[in-house]
């Protein structure tokens, strides 16, 4: 399942705080690879280390580990695409941006709307369940 569909599933089971906490968990850190792959390969192979460079940025830790294959790098055939990987990851850091961007807008909305509702001096039974059914809702 992709981490959009977990995210789904969780809104629709009405589970936003694990919904908001996923999403959050994933914006933070953003995997980049470029590879070249021979004919005879499937789109489910795993690149060659050589063949391959990767990029992962981590927003949180501050970090950026970058791996380049050697066939990137001196006289290999493919350095043309050393550009081309660096032109993904300096996109990368945009996406990263507008991911926060657009969390930072659902956690205003999601505490206007929560500061809308009335307040019930019960604790709800089921979890982190922000939002279940009155008994007038007549759910079964």
């Amino acid at each position: 399942m992709t981490t959009s569909d977990e995210f789904k599933q969780q809104l629709r089971a009405g589970k936003i705080v694990d919904a908001l906490t996923l999403a959050l968990t994933e914006s933070v850190e953003l995997k980049i690879t470029t590879w070249v792959s021979s004919t005879n390969s499937t789109q489910s192979a795993q690149p060659a280390v050589g063949s391959r460079i990767r990029t992962r940025m981590n927003i949180v830790e501050g970090a950026i580990d970058n791996e380049v294959g050697s066939q990137f790098i001196g006289n290999g055939p493919y350095t043309e695409l050393r550009q081309f990987h660096m032109d993904q990851v300096k996109d990368g850091r945009q996406i990263i941006q507008h991911n926060l961007e657009n969390l930072q807008k659902l956690f205003t909305v999601l505490t206007h709307t929560l500061s809308q509702l009335p307040q019930s001096p019960r604790r709800l039974e089921d979890g982190n369940r922000a939002l279940s059914p009155s008994s007038q809702d007549n759910m079964p």
